[in-house]
């Protein structure tokens, strides 16, 4: 195993040596496509809208692995400076989180679910437990080298399906998975295939009447790779966050969402 296998081996699923897994750890520090599908990806359209106040999130949980779990981390220390940062948003956000690990049986082996006031539950019934009107959902880098770009798209849409069938009256908002950092890519975790995923996902959320956010587009430098300056572990996984990085993505939000 060379160096690089090494450090992808901290976030392999021990169901798939070719899945990735994204530590708690990590935080606090595959189908092929044309090149018209990545472009479509990495040039969809969004409109930017007048800066939403931050009461806006007030009644919203913000769905994820450790992507999302930085973000967590960030919206709490911020909170220390400033108590309405954010408004009341809350977050769901377990390592090695992904759509297939939310489908399989809850306690079942290699399973991971969500925790509501200590009690794990299957995403639908903890947004449901916590009265959440707005979704903000990232899942997408645990699922990519399991299932492929169309299986992964196709196990979010079922797990959508689940949060909207439990939560009839709650709007969802389906994120972009983020970039990596160009010289992290290895195996079927690249850009290129986390371009075709969002293609797919942008699409689902067209046939399904989700609104789709293309946080991705905000993180890219000029090559399609995930910006260093925004990454916390650009030499190891490469696709943490920095607390800039996180300043980028909630800024992308409050304009990109009314």
């Amino acid at each position: 195993m060379n160096q690089k296998q090494k450090l992808f081996g901290k976030i392999l699923l021990p169901a798939a040596l070719t899945a990735v897994v994204l530590s708690f750890t990590a935080c606090a520090s595959s189908d092929s496509g044309d090149s018209s599908i990545n472009e479509e990806s990495s040039s969809a359209v969004t409109t930017i809208n007048e800066e939403v106040p931050y009461t806006f999130f007030n009644d919203s949980v913000f769905v994820g692995d450790s992507v999302s779990l930085k973000l967590n981390l960030y919206v709490s220390a911020q909170r220390n400076i400033d108590s309405n940062f954010m408004g009341t948003a809350q977050f769901l956000t377990p390592g090695s989180y992904g759509s297939g690990n939310e489908l399989k049986e809850l306690g079942s082996e290699n399973s991971v679910h969500p925790s509501y006031n200590g009690t794990e539950m299957y995403l639908a019934d903890a947004i449901q437990a916590m009265g959440a009107k707005k979704v903000f959902i990232m899942l997408g880098m645990n699922d990519i080298a399991v299932y492929g770009n169309d299986g992964a798209v196709k196990n979010m849409e079922t797990v959508l399906a689940q949060i909207k069938e439990k939560n009839p009256e709650t709007t969802i908002y389906v994120q972009s998975m983020t970039p990596i950092v160009g010289s992290a890519q290895a195996g079927s975790l690249t850009n290129e295939n986390l371009n075709i995923y969002n293609a797919g996902l942008k699409a689902m959320c067209e046939q399904n009447g989700y609104t789709y956010l293309d946080v991705a587009s905000v993180m890219k430098d000029e090559e399609g790779n995930l910006k260093r300056e925004y990454c916390s572990d650009p030499d190891n996984m490469g696709v943490h966050f920095t607390d800039e990085g996180c300043k980028v993505w909630i800024d992308y939000l409050r304009t990109h969402v009314s």
